[in-house]
């Protein structure tokens, strides 16, 4: 049984944290995660632990897609939109119970943007955003426990995304009006620290053992965005995508794991992952302008354990990715004219996470602490 626990320590490592979602592109308008996600070891904590991690990740999106169309002149001729992402997550769970956890998800962000038809489409300039994102708190449930639970176990979690990041982040910009002067204006929907609204989150996590050191991982979340636009202007001349959209997400993974046994603490998974934004939401309106779409990759990682802290690095890579027909674009086409935005994908995410397991008991130089 202590075998399969520290087996299984391995594998949470791995596997949770790892779904955050960046969309890997101009298709989210913000990196996010779902909440039993975004911690990891949460299963292995035993009541009154803690666990402590940073998931960073990066993206640069290049590749423009309208539908599952790519348009690979956009970089023939120069005129390409290149996002770079960089997000850093601070995760916080806490024990209540073997079954019961909270957690708690702070996110910090620095984003740049470099186009050509943002600033005159005559020369190439950059715009920024920085500061924190939306924070997300909330708590799961593991189904199982004791021997029910010694060959796996899942669990949903409920969780709140408040609207803490700033959903009209300004940058400059260039060449603009008749005389080409500077303007402050609203950066694009892709790199806003957050999207004004206050969400909520379901989501689940599960993993099982199939033979051996072999494990299959399976996690995903939906974010419900009830709150239709945000009052953020777009820049964008169509009447009816002046204002941004508050979209919901989604993203769900599965793969399966192997721990290895003559290397204690390193492990490799290799699974598949489609994250993205949908073209209406469940609840409320979807009016306003979004990007929606979805990005199905493979998703190789690894791991490695030592003592309670867990270093783990996944890199989905993007094999298909559609921009899809937003409500706007519906409402713009003509029997005779067919409206349909593009958006711009990376190829891959690059997925880094530290985790450090607190147990309930600590040893000090100073005695056991409680």
């Amino acid at each position: 049984m202590k075998k399969f626990t520290l087996m299984l320590l391995s594998v949470t490592a791995l596997y949770i944290g790892s779904i955050n979602v960046y969309a890997q592109g101009c298709v989210a308008i913000r990196q996010f995660s779902g909440l039993g996600n975004a911690v990891g070891q949460g299963n292995m904590l035993e009541k009154g632990e803690l666990n402590i991690s940073a998931n960073y990740r990066y993206f640069k999106s290049f590749r423009h897609f309208r539908g599952s169309h790519e348009e690979p002149n956009r970089i023939e001729d120069g005129t390409q939109v290149i996002n770079h992402q960089h997000g850093l997550d601070l995760n916080i769970s806490y024990a209540f119970s073997e079954r019961i956890y909270g957690i708690v998800s702070l996110p910090y962000q620095y984003n740049e943007r470099s186009s050509l038809y943002e600033h005159g489409r005559t020369e190439r300039h950059t715009t920024y955003s920085q500061g924190l994102g939306d924070i997300r708190i909330g708590a799961g449930y593991w189904l199982l426990s004791g021997e029910k639970a010694k060959k796996g176990n899942t669990a949903i979690g409920l969780g709140i995304k408040f609207p803490t990041g700033d959903y009209a982040s300004t940058s400059t910009f260039y060449n603009q009006g008749e005389n080409g002067e500077e303007q402050i204006k609203t950066v694009d929907q892709s790199i806003q620290l957050g999207d004004g609204g206050t969400g909520f989150i379901v989501d689940f996590q599960g993993l099982w053992n199939l033979k051996g050191t072999y494990f299959w991982y399976y996690d995903g979340f939906y974010l419900f965005n009830p709150r239709e636009t945000n009052g953020t202007p777009t820049n964008r001349r169509r009447e009816n995508e002046a204002i941004m959209s508050v979209p919901d997400q989604f993203a769900l993974r599965t793969g399966v794991f192997n721990s290895f046994e003559k290397i204690h603490g390193l492990g490799l998974s290799l699974g598949g992952r489609v994250e993205g934004i949908p073209v209406r939401d469940v609840f409320g309106g979807s009016n306003g302008f979004r990007r929606p779409g979805y990005i199905v990759s493979v998703e190789p990682g690894i791991s490695y354990m030592k003592g309670n802290v867990t270093g783990t690095l996944n890199v989905p890579i993007a094999l298909l990715r559609n921009r899809t027909q937003s409500v706007t674009d519906i409402e713009n086409s003509t029997p005779d004219d067919k409206v349909h935005g593009d958006a711009a994908f990376a190829d891959y995410l690059i997925n880094f996470t530290l985790a450090w397991r607190i147990p309930k008991k600590v040893k000090s130089p100073f005695g056991t602490l409680q």
